[in-house]
């Protein structure tokens, strides 16, 4: 096993089936009467959020808990960051308390890595600027293989804001190694050039949605991040939603089995209806309720799978 996750291309296909087939054995804890494993008990994770976050921060710290870990949340407000401290010297802190995982999320894309420079424990990238999440990558393909049964050879169609998106980037990279084939779909302005081939060959890029919905297994929309937009990506909301939301109609025009997704948050309305986010196609709430199964799995095997 890796001693690090800083992006899904650390991952290889071995790896990642490995994470996927623990996390089904880590979702029977949660239909127990007692959900907790005694498999990190002693040891101490430290969730390091620079960015506000809800799903991932208490998803991370329900799964270090049931695995027995002791869990310190660190928010940069109200703390030393506040008063100037660095990254580095922030690290140089957690290291002297023992710190045996930091799980990360920061602004700054590339942060983690510097961070798995300073510290002897393992690095979790919750999210770096605009570059990768790849545990969202790993409870996506897990939500995809739970539905679907398989992930080589699915159709995958992301759909959105992917310039800006760490989960786009993560997805494409996993969900390739693992032989789906991903067709990333939104305005020009919003998908990088050449974005598609220098993170997977046989990616593809589209820029009409409703010519590829017919031929999908699964459509993932990505949330319009409008805080990280300083200038203008496309005329308004509506006319986003025209082109680019998935609605009831292009809803229908999907295959019987095709599923939606939907990292949240979601601006319902403008890239999702809510009769297509409450729909039985959605697996939205489902992906909150696998991504503590996924964290266990990676912590699992991050600190209880490694001997150092």
């Amino acid at each position: 096993m890796i001693r690090h996750l800083l992006s899904g291309a650390d991952l290889d296909a071995g790896t990642a089936t490995l994470v996927l087939d623990t996390a089904a054995e880590m979702a029977t804890v949660a239909g127990r009467e007692v959900k907790k494993l005694p498999a990190l008990r002693g040891r101490t994770v430290v969730n390091l959020f620079y960015e506000d976050s809800t799903r991932t921060r208490i998803s991370f710290e329900a799964a270090a808990k049931r695995l027995s870990a002791d869990v310190i949340n660190f928010s940069a407000k109200g703390s030393s960051v506040a008063k100037g401290e660095s990254l580095k010297d922030t690290a140089l802190t957690l290291q002297a308390m023992g710190a045996d995982a930091v799980v990360v999320r920061h602004p700054a894309s590339g942060a983690p890595h510097r961070l798995a420079e300073w510290v002897d424990g393992s690095v979790v990238n919750a999210g770096d600027g605009t570059h990768e999440h790849p545990t969202q990558a790993l409870l996506d393909a897990y939500t995809m293989r739970s539905r679907l049964g398989r992930l080589d050879g699915l159709h995958v169609a992301v759909v959105g804001d992917v310039l800006h998106s760490r989960v786009a980037r993560s997805n494409v990279l996993l969900l390739s190694t693992l032989g789906a084939k991903v067709t990333l779909v939104g305005p020009p302005t919003l998908i990088p050039v050449d974005i598609a081939a220098a993170l997977a060959p046989g990616t593809d890029v589209c820029y009409d949605l409703d010519t590829v919905l017919p031929d999908v297994d699964v459509v993932m929309m990505l949330r319009v991040q409008r805080e990280r937009m300083g200038d203008s990506y496309f005329p308004s909301a509506r006319e986003y939603a025209r082109r680019y939301g998935l609605d009831g109609p292009r809803m229908r025009r999907l295959p019987e089995h095709a599923i939606v997704m939907h990292p949240g948050p979601m601006n319902r309305g403008m890239e999702i209806t809510p009769e297509v986010a409450d729909s039985p196609r959605s697996t939205i709430v489902e992906q909150v309720a696998n991504g503590v199964s996924v964290r266990m799995a990676v912590l699992y095997l991050l600190l209880g799978g490694n001997n150092r």
